[in-house]
């Protein structure tokens, strides 16, 4: 799975599970969000920062955390991003022209 253009959120979320699902089900759902919190607060830090070659690794780790919180939630974000698959769930347009998005 080396191939980032065959790594779809489905699989992403899949592969996460497999490498920690047994050990975020034993942290909880709860724990997990911390663990999700502390690695937005890094993402926040090399963005406010200036650290270009930190972003994509803390994303990666948001994106992961993400995952597992989802999939110890019962929720495919596979699924879930469909909200978004017709534009902007509120006006139903792409680029948004919602008012309240400015």
């Amino acid at each position: 799975m080396n191939d980032p253009e065959r790594l779809g959120v489905r699989e992403f979320q899949r592969q996460i599970e497999a490498i920690y699902y047994a050990k975020d089900s034993a942290r909880g759902a709860l724990g997990t969000y911390a663990w999700l919190v502390e690695e937005i607060g890094e993402l926040s830090r090399a963005l406010r920062r200036g650290e270009p070659e930190n972003l994509a690794e803390e994303f990666a780790d948001c994106f992961a955390w993400l995952a597992s919180l989802a999939s110890l939630s019962g929720i495919d974000l596979a699924t879930a991003a469909q909200k978004y698959a017709a534009g902007c769930p509120r006006c139903a347009t792409t680029p948004c022209v919602c008012s309240h998005r400015e």
